[in-house]
């Protein structure tokens, strides 16, 4: 890695609790992208994360643009980065004030220019507008920044949620996420998100499972074949974990002792298995042709597998076993043609509102109920 150039420029020291360096100075907002990387959220080759920035949005960032250059612009919004500790601080000489409280040293910060990808910071919040600078006719417009000392990834998209938890960002970019954060700080509402996310990656991950590849996800490449969207799957899975008859529930955390994820996968695993083995017709299929693949079904045939595990011992149930149940419903299901018939609508009719998921949930219910008759 060559060093090209060097920005220098007057900063403040501090640290907050024992090991957290922070700077803060003010730069020319052009001069932001040259030392800050936009980690957008993506997968390598062996599928683990990498990243944590939302997919640029060229309708916001021009909005920022044709703003900046209507000339006097006022910019206070602090840009935050993550740095590596390749930056060199120089403190100033001279004594400190006794008179004020001081949180802080003032001195000259030195930020080496890296090539794209080779940048020793990141931008944790602020991207839409970092790039806006870039853009600006006036590239001398000067903007504040806060920037904390850390190489750790797992820190840099602990940070990020937290910064963005109050603000518009996608929820599903926010559940890819959470997996991979392995702080207990989080908000209590984030935390049991993660689970469900957790499992719904773990099934699309997962070579041997029914929805191998099959879930969207935000950090997929446009040239994957997902065609289930992960907010199906998730709540598929926060539904279960949420209800009292919900066959996850059993293996939710209980005081000291944590959560089976083991368990919890095993039976989704099985249990979709199943499904795709009795219903191979529907399964794989886009869900313009298939209401199995639609988030209805997904959620819907959750609520079916609930009811399911409630006859069976979870523990003991293998793939052929969960067949012959979900059998009692096959020939009620229309899920590429023909019409439900105590519904009264086709098969393509079915939609993504809750009064579409409660109907169809209630049907197959009432499928299966007749089914052991």
């Amino acid at each position: 890695m060559n060093n090209k150039t060097t920005i220098k420029i007057r900063a403040l020291n501090a640290n907050q609790g024992k090991d957290h360096e922070i700077y803060a100075f003010f730069i020319r907002g052009s001069d932001i992208v040259k030392i800050a990387d936009i980690s957008r959220v993506e997968r390598d080759t062996e599928e683990v994360l990498k990243g944590f920035q939302r997919s640029e949005i060229q309708n916001h960032v021009k909005g920022i643009v044709d703003y900046l250059n209507h000339g006097n612009v006022l910019f206070p919004n602090a840009i935050i980065l993550a740095m590596t500790p390749e930056v060199k601080f120089t403190a100033a000489r001279g004594m400190r004030p006794g008179i004020i409280e001081n949180f802080s040293d003032m001195g000259t910060l030195e930020i080496p220019v890296y090539n794209e990808g080779e940048k020793i910071a990141w931008i944790v919040d602020g991207q839409q507008r970092s790039l806006a600078l870039s853009k600006a006719i006036n590239q001398d417009i000067v903007v504040p920044v806060i920037a904390f000392i850390s190489d750790n990834l797992d820190m840099q998209r602990e940070q990020f949620i937290l910064v963005n938890k109050a603000k518009p960002l996608p929820s599903r970019l926010i559940n890819e996420l959470l997996p991979e954060t392995s702080s207990v700080l989080l908000p209590r509402e984030l935390s049991i998100r993660k689970i469900p996310s957790q499992l719904c990656g773990n099934l699309n991950r997962d070579k041997t499972s029914p929805f191998f590849q099959l879930i969207k996800r935000p950090s997929d490449s446009k040239e994957k074949r997902a065609i289930i969207t992960d907010t199906a799957v998730i709540n598929m899975i926060k539904n279960s974990l949420g209800s009292p008859l919900g066959v996850l529930t059993q293996y939710k955390a209980h005081g000291e002792k944590p959560a089976d994820l083991e368990s919890m996968y095993g039976i989704l695993k099985t249990f979709w298995s199943a499904v795709k083995n009795v219903f191979p017709s529907a399964w794989g299929l886009d869900p313009k042709k298939s209401r199995l693949m639609h988030s209805a079904g997904i959620e819907s045939m959750g609520v079916l597998m609930d009811r399911i595990y409630a006859r069976l011992l979870a523990d003991d149930s293998d793939i052929k076993t969960v067949e012959k149940e979900l059998l009692r419903v096959k020939d009620h299901c229309c899920w590429t043609s023909g019409t439900w018939t105590d519904l009264g609508v086709g098969w393509n009719e079915i939609q993504n509102t809750p009064r579409d998921i409660k109907k169809l949930q209630e049907s197959l219910l009432r499928a299966y109920q007749q089914g052991m008759k």
